[in-house]
């Protein structure tokens, strides 16, 4: 075979395989759909009273006749209490899923089998879950740590670094890399930052990451609604490098939720959470600052972040928080689920249920800083949520006593609806002061 005739058929091959690609896009549904409907509109009920779940198992979006259903129950992300089977002559039938004795949530999961694949549905159901405590302990001197470390950390400079970035900027919006030294010497902290390019004074909103090593491009949608916003990178490195870069730093940075875990002074997040503190400083140093305005929103670890800044942080006026991860990560250890990054599920106790460890855990949960938030807040998550479990983002919420507003949709996981956005963006709206 020549040389050319070989460039022929690789290239008619290259071209073959976009086409089926282009042909044979993923589905946007399951072929096998589950709907699950709890007997209470909210998903909510009192503990002690039972609950129970419609089932409707659909194929081509019609109820699926005689179809062989398998289901468990227990606690949420716990063992199992209740197992069994149905076969659903018309599609549809009714699950009795218990009832729990203490505030929390119980977890349903049915499954069927269609043509050797497997198919999985989950709805998981409160019961009085604002009578959730926390079960991580306050350490006496929590504030006077925190204190402390805001102190050192206030003894370095800046040392802003502001590089425009016209390849991200808009009609409307400039974009910068920004890079500012860190907690401690030499440790450095990038992110973009976004000013609407017309003259004035504007309120500044801080968006924290959600959890990961990875790049990031610039979001100037906030800028391009009247605020002087800036998101960071909590690692230190900057978000222009590319996704392969990127990719080989994620898998040689290994679990960092982890790092020094057993050391209170030097874990991990004690940098993170004091980078937020100097981000607010940074955007209040601003000569476009109206001064007055400081709102921080973010989900998950971002979610985390942001009651966390609004609780160190005396600057900030308003806060939204969606699903906040690091809430409650006690509570494996008093038999319900805790927090992301779940350092004490059962798989983790072997490692991380040290007295040593616990005692980091208690300064750097949400929980104790949910504690000492004093402005308005906006907070919003799912019941169908593992990644960060609504026992726990119930047990930080709870503990707030400033006033807040509940956006809660039991159907999201660990996802929020562009509704429920958009709602969070009208709310910090109408806690600007004029």
């Amino acid at each position: 075979m020549n040389l050319g005739y070989s460039y022929v058929l690789f290239f008619f091959f290259i071209a073959f395989l976009q086409t089926v690609k282009a042909q044979n896009s993923p589905a946007p549904r399951k072929y096998i759909e589950f709907v699950l409907t709890p007997d209470s509109k909210d998903w909510t009920y009192d503990v002690n009273k039972p609950a129970s779940v419609q089932v409707t198992v659909l194929q081509n979006g019609v109820p699926m006749e005689n179809a062989n259903i398998s289901f468990e129950v227990g606690p949420e992300l716990m063992p199992v209490d209740k197992k069994g089977s149905l076969v659903l002559k018309d599609g549809v039938g009714k699950i009795d899923a218990g009832s729990s004795r203490e505030p929390g949530f119980r977890q349903l999961t049915v499954r069927t089998e269609y043509k050797g694949r497997s198919y999985s549905e989950m709805v998981k159901l409160g019961f009085s879950p604002e009578k959730i405590a926390p079960t991580v302990p306050l350490p006496s001197d929590f504030l006077q740590f925190w204190e402390a470390a805001k102190g050192e950390a206030a003894k370095l400079p800046m040392d802003p670094i502001s590089t425009h970035l016209p390849q991200y900027s808009t009609p409307t919006v400039d974009v910068y890399l920004l890079n500012l030294q860190n907690a401690s010497r030499g440790k450095r902290l990038y992110g973009y930052l976004c000013k609407p390019k017309a003259a004035g004074k504007y309120p500044v909103l801080f968006t924290p990451p959600g959890a990961g090593v990875k790049p990031a491009l610039p979001y100037t949608a906030f800028a391009e609604q009247g605020y002087i916003s800036l998101s960071i990178e909590i690692h230190g490195i900057s978000p222009l490098l590319d996704s392969e870069t990127y990719k080989n730093i994620s898998n040689a940075f290994g679990d960092y939720p982890q790092y020094k875990l057993d050391d209170r002074d030097n874990y991990y997040y004690k940098s993170v959470y004091l980078a937020c503190v100097r981000s607010i400083d940074y955007l209040c140093s601003l000569p476009e600052w109206d001064g007055k305005n400081v709102v921080v929103t973010g989900g998950s670890q971002g979610g985390a972040l942001a009651i966390v800044t609004a609780a160190l942080q005396p600057r900030v006026t308003a806060l939204a928080a969606f699903y906040p991860a690091l809430s409650d990560m006690t509570g494996y250890l008093h038999g319900r689920a805790g927090g992301w990054p779940h350092l004490l599920s059962p798989r983790q106790q072997a490692i991380n249920n040290t007295p040593e460890k616990l005692r980091t855990i208690s300064y750097y949960d949400v929980v104790n800083f949910a504690r000492h938030i004093r402005v308005p807040g906006f907070y919003s998550w799912g019941y169908n949520d593992n990644t960060c479990p609504p026992t726990s983002v119930y047990a930080a919420v709870n503990a707030i006593k400033a006033p807040k507003t509940l956006a809660i949709t039991p159907i999201s996981a660990h996802w929020r609806f562009d509704e429920t956005n958009q709602e969070s963006l009208d709310w910090l709206k109408k806690q600007l002061k004029k």
